[in-house]
């Protein structure tokens, strides 16, 4: 087990970087690996599960373990089979607009395949 933070920073002003993670319906929009989001909420709540499926058909089951708006901020753990990561997100204020910053917590090669469709997504994210 181990740990690797990613960091994006982008025009896009936090409000708007943090609404897009709060609508599950736009991961898909800003995030390229991700296909859709099948969860009974719509927006990011802390104790919501469901699964993500990525553009290959993989499904990876989920649960929300924290939210924390005025901090944009939260967390969740993301299972496929039997490989867990543990995400951690944050948005904050940058001088370019907005800066997030994604933590990842589990093995070493799920974080390493993971890294760069994580790093894309956090770029795209932080874009107008």
């Amino acid at each position: 087990m181990g740990r690797l933070t990613l960091h994006a920073t982008g025009p896009a002003v936090p409000e708007t970087v943090w609404r897009r993670y709060v609508c599950v319906d736009e991961w898909a929009s800003w995030s390229p690996q991700i296909k859709a989001v099948q969860a009974a909420e719509r927006r990011l709540t802390a104790g919501m599960s469901g699964t993500v499926e990525s553009v290959a058909g993989i499904r990876a089951a989920f649960v929300v373990e924290a939210v924390d708006h005025d901090r944009r901020s939260w967390a969740w753990r993301v299972r496929l089979g039997p490989v867990q990561l543990r995400l951690h997100h944050e948005v904050c204020t940058h001088t370019r607009g907005s800066a997030t910053s994604l933590t990842m917590d589990g093995p070493r090669l799920a974080r390493l395949a993971y890294a760069p469709c994580a790093l894309l997504a956090l770029r795209r994210l932080v874009r107008p």
